[in-house]
């Protein structure tokens, strides 16, 4: 059918995606839609070794285990909308017939983003044309997760284009937080942090600019943004095949550091590069997991990306956990980070390598008038401005409205020709060979910083907020392995605004549209109980060091107590109910 009246197709895909899976919910037996009871909540918070180990023995079985799950995904989607595919019953079949429960994660069960492959069902990526085009064969990551012992149950959801902090697409609709429904579970990996949040046990999701880290900080779960060639990535669909300039990785995600830490060895153990070329055949190396969490740390602090400054719940969470790692005897340092390479100049380069092709590839998937995310229709809008009007942008926002860095975005997004391209790339690998040189000088073992400028922020906020991103995108293009803990929530009198945003802004010497697009959507009283993180971030390839740094941090929080503002101890979860 040609345009416009393909926008037929997608409503019509639109009410049978959402049809069957209304359906499948429905149809699954007495059993899933049963009260949680004590024996469930106890499979949910027993820690995955004693899991795998119950299950090798008999003492617990896997399609029991997998049964508990299931109740926590019904009642997870009731709260959220926050699957897409439920892979239920199918994966009680495979349980019993295809998963391998002498592996290393024997029956645990485990989700998935919407765009891994997994045979019998769609790839759909919250795009209408996608829908009714199931998989013939799992890809080389369910078949590596089905021989670890691994059971997939759900597919998740996330936001069209995968290029958002929001997890809302015209197909499957909005999946909300766990904790403020109101607001955004994070993106693009949205469904899966809302899952987890509400007693999910092991996801995998994709990042490329922070995809599995925010999802992470604003739903108050734990997860890992890989380097690449470290994790699999193959067997998958994505709404930007060919983007190279900022790589994005699949990575793993879990409802607690112990779950996240077993599951991450566990499927190096399982030597991917047999089953993914694109993975780097290196082994798992305890030994450097050990010293991270046992020895006096030097950490680098990097309070602000030097363009949005952290609010008040952020900062308050940032400086809680360099008072508990003081306290515990580790030195932080503030950064300063090297010249000619900050927090800005990386952000403007990673936005043009990533969009190169001028928003047209993300935006071809479409039908007519299918809805497109806020954010990526604000980058298309100005990707797409003919060269002349957008120069006159660059110069309106320059020197009438002074703002140097959104007029410097604005200048360099735009579709690039190859010789463009290649030039990025070159100035890609000269930031990462300054950064490398730094470090070394600066002799970090990780550096703390900020996951984002806020906590999660409302629905459809992105089309404000679309480049508040620097805090976790600048470590996609650098290439480093990066994790995210959560620390507390947002506490209606600690963190509230002293003044109006635009006065605070000013008086901190940030008054460009990037931050007031992030901070115009801060309400600590709206916000009231949403989770606050960090960052951890360690070099190329550090994936055992950064879980060990994760869990130096983690004991010196669960340790830390300020006996005035009460600052500190262990997260609090989500409970079961």
């Amino acid at each position: 059918m040609l345009p416009p009246f393909d926008y037929f197709n997608y409503r019509r895909a639109r009410t049978i995606k959402r049809q069957e899976r209304a359906a499948r919910f429905a149809s699954l037996p007495a059993v899933y839609h049963a009260p949680i009871d004590a024996s469930d909540k106890a499979v949910v918070n027993k820690p995955i070794e004693e899991l795998v180990n119950e299950i090798q023995d008999g003492s617990l079985s896997a399609t029991d285990v997998l049964q508990t799950y299931g109740k926590v995904a019904v009642r997870a989607q009731e709260k959220t909308n926050c699957i897409t595919e439920l892979l239920l019953p199918e994966a009680e079949v495979w349980a019993q017939s295809e998963v391998n429960l002498k592996g290393p994660l024997a029956g645990v069960p485990v989700s998935l983003k919407d765009s891994i492959q997994v045979k019998g069902f769609d790839i759909t990526l919250g795009y209408s044309r996608l829908a009714g085009k199931p998989y013939a064969e799992d890809g080389p990551m369910v078949k590596l997760l089905k021989d670890a012992g691994a059971v997939p149950y759900a597919k998740t959801a996330l936001p069209v284009t995968l290029l958002s902090f929001e997890s809302a697409n015209a197909l499957w609709g909005t999946c909300l937080n766990p904790h403020v429904p109101q607001y955004s579970p994070g993106g693009s990996t949205g469904g899966e942090g809302a899952l987890l949040a509400l007693g999910g046990r092991i996801g995998i999701g994709s990042d490329v600019a922070g995809s599995v880290r925010v999802p992470a900080a604003w739903s108050g779960i734990y997860s890992l943004r890989c380097s690449t060639g470290r994790w699999p990535k193959n067997g998958v669909n994505t709404s930007m095949a060919g983007q190279e300039g900022v790589a994005s990785v699949f990575s793993p995600m879990a409802r607690t550091l112990n779950d996240l830490t077993y599951f991450t060895r566990s499927i190096v153990g399982m030597k991917p590069w047999k089953y993914d070329y694109t993975v780097h055949p290196i082994a798992w190396r305890g030994e450097e997991e050990i010293e991270a969490k046992s020895k006096k740390l030097r950490v680098g602090l990097m309070s602000t990306d030097g363009v949005i400054p952290p609010t008040p719940a952020i900062q308050r969470a940032v400086a809680t956990t360099v008072a508990a790692l003081n306290a515990a005897g580790h030195q932080v340092v503030e950064i300063t980070p090297p010249p000619n390479a900050d927090q800005f100049a990386g952000l403007h380069l990673a936005s043009q390598l990533l969009n190169s092709d001028g928003c047209e590839t993300f935006n071809s998937h479409f039908y007519s008038f299918e809805p497109s995310d806020p954010g990526a229709s604000q980058l298309s809008l100005i990707a797409n401005l003919p060269r002349p009007l957008r120069y006159l942008y660059y110069l309106f926002v320059r020197y009438i409205r002074r703002d140097p860095q959104w007029a410097a975005l604005i200048l360099g997004f735009g579709p690039k020709s190859a010789a463009q391209q290649w030039k990025l790339v070159a100035k890609r690998e000269a930031f990462r060979s300054t950064w490398h040189a730094w470090w070394d000088e600066q002799d970090y073992d990780f550096i703390l910083c900020p996951v984002n400028a806020t906590p999660a922020l409302p629905h459809r906020a992105m089309k404000d907020a679309v480049s508040s991103c620097g805090y976790t995108f600048l470590w996609n293009l650098l290439d480093y392995s990066a994790g995210v803990m959560p620390v507390s929530h947002v506490d209606a009198k600690k963190d509230a605004l002293e003044a109006p945003y635009r006065t605070v802004l000013k008086q901190l010497g940030a008054n460009g549209a990037l931050a007031r697009g992030a901070w115009k959507h801060y309400d600590a009283t709206k916000m009231a109980g949403l989770p606050t993180a960090v960052q951890v971030v360690g070099r190329r390839w550090q994936e055992e060091k950064v879980l060990g740094y994760m869990a130096a941090v983690e004991g010196a929080l669960e340790k830390y107590h300020n006996p005035i503002t009460g600052e500190g101890g262990k997260y609090p979860l989500l409970e079961l109910d």
